[in-house]
């Protein structure tokens, strides 16, 4: 199948994604058509992606120097001692504006790259080559990075629009079943955004997706692409309507860290089980009708993970749940605030509840 190439245009910067399998190999053909040159590079290679794939970024860039940072990405390492050490390799071989980061891994290392390339000198060129679904279709775009630390999920982070992204497909066919979901999780998100057709799209041929079958697969991530880049180039500092894009997202961060960013639950997980608990939330308010709520319901069901938070918490868990919630950056008073389901391609953007509300509703989640 042919590469896709969509172009991001926002007011800080246009950049274009391009898609396809076994892209890297045109790595530097890519950088020349879209007229991007440097001379130092550093790649941030995260451990898990196999090597062969930076063994032939390393050979394919025509860059003077080439450094490997070998990252091993987590949430717990999703911090500023890593931001510092990669800031350290980067004063050490004298970068300076023109040069470049390269991440080649997952959503995590997108983050952590893309913030140390905003803080460095204030900011130097950056290319995004997501080897995850999740992060191909959701993270990579729109120029949100960022770390973790004690007080939550993505507290310390800028917005650092890339130069380019590169989303080979071929890359995924390394991944296990779970982490294929995972990014499933975030598709789903945007056709529940977006409008019925997507959701319906989706419903039909979720497992050819599942099963990376073209040309299904290309068409759920150009898609998906499209729905968030969109909403970006209208919005990009999350100042209003980019807020949609967080549907499920305020219960999913608050259950990753309240587990501790546990194996148990990965991000993807985590949204969907988010999306799960805002359209359980969106039926009891009256917000939600009970044919799209059951509609949502049985195609996460037929994913085949668990979408019950029982099997992750207890009741005692509850308290530190809310304490997450309620610092989550959304946040601009004292109540919670979610983004619920009115239908299928409708979401509400601003919907604000007191603590004990939402308490209520977890403490039933965990007992029925």
């Amino acid at each position: 199948m042919k590469k896709i190439k969509l172009l991001v245009k926002t007011k800080s910067k246009k950049y274009p994604i391009i898609i396809g399998s076994n892209i890297i190999n045109e790595i530097q053909n890519i950088l020349k058509s879209n007229k991007i040159f440097f001379e130092k590079t550093l790649i941030i290679y995260d451990t898990k992606v196999p090597k062969n794939k930076l063994n032939i970024l390393k050979r394919k860039i025509k860059s003077k120097i080439k450094i490997v940072h070998h990252f091993k990405a987590s949430e717990k390492n999703k911090n500023l001692k890593s931001i510092n050490t990669i800031l350290i390799k980067l004063f050490k071989f004298n970068f300076n504006r023109n040069d470049c980061i390269i991440s080649l891994g997952g959503g995590i290392t997108g983050d952590v790259s893309g913030f140390a390339a905003s803080i460095f000198k204030r900011g130097l060129r950056f290319i995004n080559i997501p080897t995850t679904l999740l992060s191909q279709v959701d993270s990579s775009i729109g120029g949100k990075t960022g770390v973790n630390n004690k007080y939550g999920k993505n507290l310390i982070g800028s917005f650092m629009q890339p130069d380019l992204v590169v989303s080979d497909i071929s890359i995924l066919n390394t991944l296990p079943k779970r982490e294929i979901i995972c990014g499933y999780g975030e598709i789903l998100k945007h056709s529940l955004i977006k409008n019925r057709n997507t959701f319906k799209y989706l419903d039909k041929n979720y497992l050819k997706i599942l099963n990376l079958k073209s040309p299904f697969i290309e068409k759920a991530i150009a898609d998906s692409c499209k729905i968030k880049m969109n909403i970006v180039q209208q919005d990009e500092k999350e100042r209003n309507l980019r807020k949609i894009l967080n549907l499920g997202h305020t219960f999913a961060h608050a259950y990753e860290a309240a587990l501790s960013y546990s194996k148990k639950l990965n991000h993807g997980e985590a949204v969907i089980l988010g999306v799960v608990s805002a359209a359980k939330f969106s039926l009891e308010k009256n917000i939600l009708n009970k044919k799209d709520f059951n509609q949502i319901i049985n195609h996460i069901n037929r994913l085949k993970i668990s979408s019950d938070l029982r099997f992750y918490f207890k009741k005692k868990n509850v308290t530190k749940i809310i304490e997450y919630m309620k610092s989550d950056k959304k946040n601009i008073s004292s109540k919670i605030n979610l983004i619920l389901i009115k239908a299928i391609g409708k979401v509400i953007l601003e919907s604000k509840f007191n603590e004990s509300i939402i308490k209520k509703f977890l403490y039933k989640e965990l007992v029925n």
